[in-house]
């Protein structure tokens, strides 16, 4: 798959307020812009979400591609002042739009997201989430609330979405998310008390899965939770 470069994007009407740099992949040097229309810069290129990605390109250029995502969309949606309606000014050698008018400074979004699997015995709990894009069976997941540690939101998370108490809290890994602009922090918990009761408006189903189960199609390898599952996957 390959990228546009200088000359065919000359042929594109890209302001120079609308280009961001991303840094360095494999000896080349990135940026990344936005339009207001899908224009292409030729018949060899076409627009791919970043999920139809997954599995189709290099991990590492994967992250680079989610980086520009989210440094665009921070870019787009940051053109004037939330406080006083006046076009945001981007600054020099930072990464803020600050006002000119009343001073108010806009940095990338970064929204924290909690994910757990949780462990009982040989078992461990997966779950399908009523809004996710793919019906996969994946870990607990869900986003911080406002002045809550990542282990309050796990537990609230996890008696809110399946009626469980857990103890025991690892941090495993975390990973950036850009849909549109999370950071994914995983951990694993132990189970201590309770009976699965899913609140369908997140969770469509959530169960138990052992080591003589059949399991289900699990997330997709470039994700943190595919990682946290077969870190501890039970073994026949």
């Amino acid at each position: 798959m390959g990228l546009p470069d200088a000359a065919d994007l000359a042929a594109l009407p890209l302001a120079a307020d609308r280009i961001h740099p991303l840094g360095t992949w494999d000896g080349r040097y990135y940026q990344a812009a936005w339009l207001d229309e899908a224009l292409l810069p030729g018949p060899d290129f076409a627009y791919h979400g970043l999920r139809a990605l997954f599995g189709t390109l290099d991990d590492s250029f994967l992250g680079l591609a989610g980086r520009g995502a989210q440094l665009v969309e921070w870019a787009r949606t940051h053109r004037y002042c939330g406080v006083c309606a006046t076009a945001l000014q981007l600054l020099d050698g930072e990464r803020c739009y600050k006002c000119p008018n009343c001073g108010h400074s806009a940095y990338p979004r970064i929204s924290p997201a909690m994910m757990v699997l949780i462990r009982k015995g040989e078992q461990v709990l997966l779950a399908m989430h009523t809004n996710s894009p793919y019906k996969r069976y994946t870990a607990l997941a869900g986003f911080l609330e406002a002045g809550e540690s990542i282990e309050e939101a796990i537990h609230r998370e996890v008696e809110e979405e399946v009626g469980l108490k857990v103890h025991n809290l690892q941090y495993f890994a975390s990973q950036s998310w850009p849909f549109p602009h999370s950071l994914m922090i995983a951990f694993t918990a132990d189970y201590l008390d309770g009976e699965i009761r899913v609140q369908p408006e997140e969770i469509a189903d959530a169960r138990w899965f052992g080591p003589d189960d059949e399991w289900p199609e699990l997330p997709v390898k470039v994700s943190v939770a595919a990682r946290l599952i077969d870190a501890h996957r039970p073994k026949r």
